[in-house]
């Protein structure tokens, strides 16, 4: 199952593809008690996209077969034991793919020329993804992180890896201590080595990046100046041969840290924008401002759903989950639709944003 995901797969699930396209989404949860029913629920909903594809007469059989079983492989393809809030399954003709997100999903099947990617760009918004690098004498790691977990990311190389057993030590007796390791040249050479691959992977993947390592580690790589250099450091050492609890662990206060004043700036730049009315509040005035592109900032309550059958000039008609013709996700349409139109979208904790019902906009004009 996938987890990650960066501009270029999102440009790569949103090109069109021969009809049919199946977009399949259930919730899940990522609890022991649930699973038995999240598996029949799975197998229910994949069953729905087959009789749709049978029922569709513009879907020839050719298709439909080709479509079933790629339905099918995916479904054999998902352990649920990693299973987090949601499922997304995309198939097509000769493909398939298998999202897990860390933010709920309505139920739905969807058949189009294209995937529905509005509910993973959502969640990897609300999971605020990083990076965690960490660094040794002979080692660098990578580690992806969104929410309560990070995960080895072996991209770009990583993990960098030399072998150090020749190291000169009469030279590191000259030089002193042991933390003078950091000051050998070859070791100069190795982390900006590891400077220059991160800098590859977050031109693709962008994201907060977290540095660990040794206090003479960090201040290398402050001296080498490259990316890491803007990077917060988290002077914790041995973690580039840790696991990634120990990794998670070090670095989570710091993340938390750094979300409360994330937290805090959001607020003050929405006062500042109540106060000269570049402010909208409520899902009706920011939905339509967001159609209009005029949101720069889009802030929402982790936790904000609104459920919606349509719309009726300048207001969404409500509805309740579950109805005929329901847009169980209007929120995540919002975000997605800010996210096109270049606006930074930032998820704040529930009761954050009570006065302005839940999501609120900085408008560029």
């Amino acid at each position: 199952m996938e987890h990650a995901l960066s501009p270029t797969t999102l440009i790569e699930l949103r090109r069109p593809r021969p009809y049919p396209a199946v977009s399949v989404l259930t919730p899940t949860h990522p609890r022991e008690p649930y699973r038995a029913q999240d598996q029949v629920r799975l197998r229910n909903v994949v069953a729905k996209a087959k009789k749709q594809l049978e029922a569709d007469p513009s879907v020839t059989r050719e298709r439909r077969v080709d479509v079933e079983r790629q339905l099918d492989q995916a479904l054999s393809e998902i352990d649920l034991t990693y299973a987090e809030d949601g499922l997304v399954i995309f198939a097509a003709p000769g493909e398939h793919q298998v999202w897990s997100v860390a933010r709920t999903v309505p139920e739905r099947v969807v058949l189009s020329d294209t995937f529905l990617t509005r509910n993973l760009v959502s969640a990897q918004a609300a999971e605020r993804p990083f990076w965690v690098l960490s660094v040794s004498t002979d080692r660098v790691t990578l580690w992806h992180g969104a929410l309560d977990r990070v995960t080895e990311a072996r991209v770009g190389g990583f993990p960098l890896t030399r072998d150090i057993q020749n190291f000169d030590a009469e030279r590191q007796e000259q030089i002193g201590d042991v933390p003078s390791k950091f000051r050998d040249e070859d070791t100069r050479h190795f982390l900006k080595e590891a400077d220059s691959a991160l800098g590859a992977v977050l031109q693709h993947s962008p994201g907060q990046l977290y540095v660990t390592g040794e206090p003479a580690a960090l201040s290398l790589l402050d001296e080498i100046g490259g990316i890491t250099k803007s990077a917060v450091h988290v002077p914790h050492g041995g973690l580039a041969h840790g696991t990634r609890e120990a990794v998670w662990q070090a670095v989570r206060p710091v993340i938390a840290a750094e979300n409360l004043r994330g937290t805090d700036a959001v607020a003050r730049e929405l006062e500042t924008a109540l106060g000269r009315k570049a402010f909208a509040a409520g899902v009706d005035e920011v939905w339509r401002s967001a159609r209009e592109g005029r949101v720069r900032l889009l802030a929402v309550e982790e936790n904000y759903r609104v459920t919606v059958r349509g719309e009726d000039g300048d207001h969404l008609i409500p509805a309740e989950s579950g109805d005929l013709d329901a847009r169980e996700d209007i929120v995540d349409e919002i975000v997605e639709q800010c996210l096109e139109t270049g606006a930074e979208v930032r998820f704040v904790p529930d009761g954050t944003l009570s006065e302005a019902q839940g999501i609120a906009g900085v408008l560029r004009y």
